[in-house]
């Protein structure tokens, strides 16, 4: 193919055809017995090809990229990442048969990097997480390549009216439930895309659904919610991958959020333990912030006598995480003890009552 135009068309005709062939995510109901009147309900994005909610934001920013005409034929891919995005583009850059490199700090979950090179994304490393960025970009410059950046782009890449986005599937599914608006969909932030497309698409649809992001303790976005002068720390965000970040991203749009709420890493880690053995399946560490937020949300809404649905996001396969958040001798040197908030998110699903 040597016409741009051409290739382009071909491209974007690859990705839709991958799209056509796969299915939707499954919604699954997260019982709490003892809340009879609340339904607690988490969106499986680990069930994308590549295992996590990211695949539904690499595809858009790959269409954004192509119809811009920052990507063409022969076009080096970088980006800067925490690991599932680069796992998704890597995956739609080998598609395409484009180079893809990813800028990730050395921190990342051995299986993340094992997936970006099992879909033939190559890895650069950075030592902090702060860095990757400017790494990104400058590695970009030096390859004539495209930085396809996340960061920026995730907000106004996906189309928040419809195209099913997350928001649409979530509500399309939710049609024959006995709370079909929910109360709450609570997601986590790391580019801020998610949340962006929820608050959107809610909003535009006249829906009283209020937005809940859970963020990491360590995380800027909950301090930038509450004080818009504050757009960066300058300490870790923390051990939960995907989320959290030091400096307040483009993408993450405070306004159209109802509520922060501040999830310890700790707290993350055991709502992650605790809700795949009830599952029967093992979840990541983001999926625990946000089944921590689910719980306070249901139990103050128990207590108010409040009937309704609060939705969240199962965001990746805690499989990626074996050899760190699931792994006693990992949690041991860092002195993390899941055992007292383990027992605390187990009372909430037996008894709806929650002192988390």
């Amino acid at each position: 193919m040597t016409n741009t135009r051409e290739w382009v068309n071909w491209a974007i005709g690859r990705i839709e055809a991958d799209f056509n062939r796969s299915a939707d995510t499954h919604l699954i109901p997260l019982p709490v017995p003892a809340l009879p009147d609340i339904a607690i309900y988490l969106k499986d994005e680990s069930s994308h090809s590549t295992g996590s909610l990211k695949h539904r934001l690499a595809r858009s920013l790959f269409l954004y990229g192509l119809c811009n005409g920052w990507i063409c034929e022969g076009t080096p891919v970088v980006e800067a990442s925490s690991g599932s995005t680069a796992v998704s583009e890597a995956y739609f850059a080998r598609m395409l048969g484009l180079r893809f490199i990813a800028v990730v700090p050395r921190s990342t979950a051995q299986a993340k990097i094992d997936a970006i090179a099992f879909y033939g994304g190559e890895c650069h490393f950075v030592d902090a997480p702060g860095e990757v960025y400017a790494a990104a970009q400058s590695l970009a410059d030096d390859l004539q390549g495209h930085y396809i950046d996340q960061f920026t782009y995730a907000e106004r890449a996906t189309d928040w009216r419809s195209n099913n986005n997350i928001a649409e599937s979530i509500f399309a599914q939710m049609a024959r439930e006995p709370h079909p608006v929910p109360r709450w969909i609570v997601c986590g932030a790391g580019t801020g895309g998610t949340s962006a497309t929820i608050g959107r698409y809610a909003r535009y649809n006249r829906f009283g659904t209020g937005v809940c992001v859970a963020d990491p303790a360590g995380s800027v976005f909950h301090r930038h919610w509450a004080d818009r002068s504050v757009a960066r720390v300058d300490h870790s965000a923390g051990c939960i991958e995907g989320i959290g970040r030091q400096r307040v991203e483009p993408s993450f749009l405070p306004d159209i959020i109802d509520r922060m709420e501040i999830v310890e890493d700790i707290h993350s880690i055991a709502a992650a333990h605790e809700v795949s053995a009830r599952l029967g399946r093992s979840c990541g560490g983001s999926t625990g912030t946000n089944v921590w937020a689910c719980a306070r949300l249901a139990a103050e809404m128990a207590e108010r006598g409040e009937k309704g649905s609060i939705v969240s996001i199962l965001c990746d396969d805690g499989a990626r995480y074996r050899d760190t958040i699931f792994d006693k001798d990992w949690l041991a040197a860092r002195d993390l003890d899941v055992a007292a908030p383990r027992q605390a998110i187990s009372d909430f699903f037996e008894t709806g009552r929650f002192a988390g």
